[in-house]
Order: C-alpha cells, then sequence, then structure tokens
C-alpha cells in the first residue's frame, strides 16, 4: 500500500520532467496583464453578486490564452481576481509558452480557471498536450505560471464500469546533431552492399 502511494508520488514529480524535456518555457507572462475578453451568444449578470453567465459558443481569451465552450461562469472577487467555470461537450483551453513558438493545449468536460492562482482544473476525460507528447486522466490541475500539473485517474464505484487510470503519450526526442530523419525500414536496399565489394 505505501509503496503504491510513493508510485504515484513520484509520477507526478517526473511526468513534467518527461513530458517536457525541452528548456524550460513557461506559459507567455504578458497575458496575466491583458484584459479578459468574453463573446457569447447571451449573457445574464447579476452586479449584486458579481457573477455574469455566458451561454451559446462561449469564446473567453486574454493575451495568448484562450478558452472556448458552451457555457461560462464568471465570478469575480472582492479584488477583482476573476474565477470563470466553462462547460462544454468538450471545452477547450490554449496557451502559448514563453519564449517559444509552442502552445499548451487542454480538453475536458468542465474547465476552471482561477486568474488568482492562475491554476486551470480540467475535469471529465480531461486532456493536457503539448505537441505530440499527451496526458490524460479523470481530472487534470495545471498552473500556467509555473507549469506544474497533477493528473489523476477516476476511482469509480459504479457498477460495469472500470475506473480510468492515467495515460501518457511521450515521442522520441531527435538527438542532438542529427538533421536527417531517420530512415525508412520499409524500404529495404535489394542486395547488401558489403556482398558487391
Amino acid at each position: 500500500m505505501c509503496r503504491s502511494k510513493n508510485k504515484r508520488w513520484w509520477v507526478i514529480y517526473l511526468l513534467p520532467i518527461l513530458l517536457f524535456e525541452a528548456p524550460v518555457c513557461f506559459a507567455e507572462r504578458a497575458d496575466r496583464n491583458e484584459p479578459m475578453h468574453l463573446e457569447a451568444d447571451q449573457m445574464v449578470m447579476d452586479d449584486a453578486k458579481q457573477v455574469s453567465t455566458f451561454t451559446g459558443k462561449v469564446r473567453l481569451s486574454q493575451g495568448t490564452l484562450l478558452i472556448l465552450g458552451d457555457k461560462v461562469v464568471v465570478v469575480q472577487d472582492k479584488d477583482a481576481f476573476k474565477h470563470a467555470t466553462v462547460y462544454g461537450n468538450t471545452a477547450e483551453f490554449r496557451q502559448k509558452r514563453e519564449g517559444s513558438n509552442e502552445y499548451m493545449e487542454g480538453y475536458g468536460e468542465r474547465i476552471e480557471y482561477d486568474m488568482r492562482t492562475e491554476t486551470l482544473d480540467f475535469s471529465g476525460k480531461a486532456r493536457l498536450k503539448r505537441n505530440l507528447d499527451e496526458v490524460s486522466g479523470d481530472h487534470i490541475t495545471y498552473n500556467t505560471k509555473t507549469e506544474i500539473f497533477q493528473v489523476n485517474g477516476s476511482n469509480t464505484s459504479a457498477r460495469n464500469t472500470p475506473p480510468q487510470r492515467v495515460r501518457v503519450v511521450l515521442q522520441p526526442r531527435p538527438q542532438k546533431g542529427t538533421a536527417s530523419p531517420p530512415p525508412d525500414v520499409t524500404k529495404m536496399p535489394d542486395s547488401n552492399p558489403d556482398q558487391k565489394k
């Protein structure tokens, strides 16, 4: 029991290193100083409670950060920080990484974005990817400031529903000094060049 818990913690700490072996690049720093823009088919605002509800093809953007969903509920606290909860058949997130042309992308049935802590929570069929590397599980917490994330599978007790495990796909990194792609092994030469000598 103790051994399996330790394994889980090692996976949580090592996963960002495994997924992102490239030099450390954080989420676009300028995004936090940009205004938040929202577009939707409809908006209902409760000014007394500082709650705004947007429905219908909602688009939330802040600098390079983009979140798309069917419904977004934005709550503003007393310090003017906003917390957005995004719902969708599959809600989507995308943000450019600092000093790079790469983007982080995330998907889930619900996404919660907290501007104060700069964290995103993806729930329900959650996925997070960068280029071809991808991690998926039932719930992912991602800090855009530190690029640290935690992935959990589901511990469902429903009958005939197996628990969802954490899954990771890591693509091989090109070796330094290799400019050309590996040879296509399906196209083998007709004869061995050593035999022609």
